[in-house]
């Protein structure tokens, strides 16, 4: 456990996944490769496969487009799709410099979700350009995970996309950190006794991740007018006048200064945390950017979520020294990972298993209540809020939530039940880790050390 650590082991855990990682990625050079999922018993097999078998499902396919469901893998196939103006804490690196990042996504999407997941990183920041690349490749996938774009065109080429495509588009930066978020809160306020329409959220950081938060933990009961916002320029109240001369740009942020703080309050982050029931932080990686002294200014049976990555804005045994009762980070080295990879692959995997035309907030707080229920039923504590990845039996259950709610609002294109749904769901994502198991014993996947 965590706190039976010294704070120079603590140190010393936190950094090594950095090491690794530099050690490991050039060793495997990359994370992801391309498969046969289809028999080869002999070369005469490439006559069904490709030439001249193949033009029998193309012409199937032209008749009917529907087919190409049943015919290729465009079933199971989400892609990744960044400019690398936003990579993690790191801001705007390129999309080369992104690259490592999408390639794991992928990988989480297949090891936890069973969905087959690519990385496709554009060399251009012209959001109109990210729309019309991503248009122009739906014939080919299932759907597209839009990750790490820089705001406030995240929000244009999300909500372009989700009005012209006729394939699930999702931007994992709003609507999978909003729906872990909103899990991890729902049990948080469980284990300090306290009810969303009471309490009160300081917002730390007012880009993409925090503002799709805030959507989502409003329509679950919080009151915004109890909550304040941060940026890099102080707190958001109706008098910020450089937000109002932009507010066609930023209208998220201006809408969010008209509904919050009811307080008017004015100032830095030290004012916005004061008094506060919850911090939610997705904001500069720390360690320091939320101080000590910060944290014990806030309500007794404090809750606190400090999600930047690499590294959360403050320690957590800090944070627990100051009075923070849950506190929660977007690493899974530490205990309460408030991390997207516990949301997008089920989330896909029931979008993808009942043909979803689009992913809903309904479909995100419904597979957020199923991930919240999971923690429950095994028991909460502190230091447990929210289920960890090893628990892959979550997946499933999310998809089922998904496939179901889905269904429920009509865009559906395919009927199934729970129960077959959890099966289904259950046997892909078994395959999956299972054959990646598979691999690492019969030596295909090598060992570095």
């Amino acid at each position: 456990m965590a706190e039976q650590l010294t704070k120079e082991e603590l140190l010393a855990k936190a950094k090594k996944p950095a090491e690794d990682a530099l050690r490991l990625h050039p060793f495997y050079r990359g994370k992801i490769e391309t498969a046969p999922k289809c028999r080869i018993r002999d070369f005469n097999d490439f006559a069904i496969w490709y030439s001249p078998g193949v033009a029998a499902p193309c012409k199937a396919i032209q008749a009917d487009p529907e087919l190409v469901y049943q015919h290729t893998n465009k079933w199971n196939t989400v892609v990744v799709v960044s400019d690398g103006t936003r990579v993690l804490g790191l801001g705007d690196i390129g999309p080369k410099a992104g690259l490592p990042v999408m390639e794991g996504k992928s990988l989480l999407y297949k090891y936890l979700g069973g969905v087959d997941g690519f990385a496709l990183t554009l060399d251009t920041k012209d959001p109109n350009e990210i729309i019309r690349t991503v248009q122009l490749i739906q014939p080919a996938v299932g759907g597209v995970n839009l990750e790490d774009i820089s705001q406030p065109k995240c929000f244009y080429v999300l909500d372009t996309l989700r009005a012209t495509c006729e394939i699930p588009i999702w931007h994992d930066d709003q609507q999978g950190t909003a729906m872990v978020t909103l899990a991890g809160l729902i049990n948080a306020l469980k284990i300090v006794r306290k009810k969303m329409k009471d309490v009160s959220i300081a917002f730390i950081g007012s880009g993409a991740a925090n503002i799709a938060c805030s959507r989502m933990i409003f329509a679950a009961g919080v009151q915004p007018e109890n909550c304040r916002f941060v940026d890099t320029k102080g707190i958001l109240h109706k008098g910020r006048a450089d937000i109002e001369q932009r507010k066609a740009e930023f209208v998220d942020k201006w809408k969010l200064c008209n509904i919050t703080n009811k307080e008017n309050r004015q100032g830095s982050m030290a004012e916005a945390i004061k008094g506060a029931d919850v911090v939610i932080a997705m904001s500069q990686p720390g360690p320091g950017t939320i101080q000590k002294e910060w944290i014990a200014t806030m309500a007794k049976d404090a809750v606190c979520f400090c999600c930047a990555n690499p590294i959360p804005e403050i320690w957590p045994w800090e944070a627990q020294e100051a009075g923070a009762v849950v506190f929660a980070t977007g690493r899974s080295d530490f205990p309460n990972q408030v991390n997207n990879s516990l949301g997008f692959p089920g989330i896909f995997r029931g979008t993808l298993d009942v043909r979803a035309k689009t992913i809903t907030d309904e479909m995100c707080i419904a597979a957020a209540e199923a991930l919240a229920k999971m923690a429950e039923d095994k028991g909460l504590r502190p230091d447990y809020i929210i289920p960890t990845m090893d628990e892959w039996e979550v997946f499933p259950r999310e998809a089922v939530a998904v496939a179901m709610k889905a269904q429920e609002q009509g865009i559906a294109r395919i009927k199934i039940s729970a129960e077959e749904e959890f099966k289904q769901a259950s046997a892909i994502i078994k395959r999956s880790r299972e054959l990646t198991q598979m691999m690492m014993r019969e030596g295909f996947i090598g060992k570095a050390d």
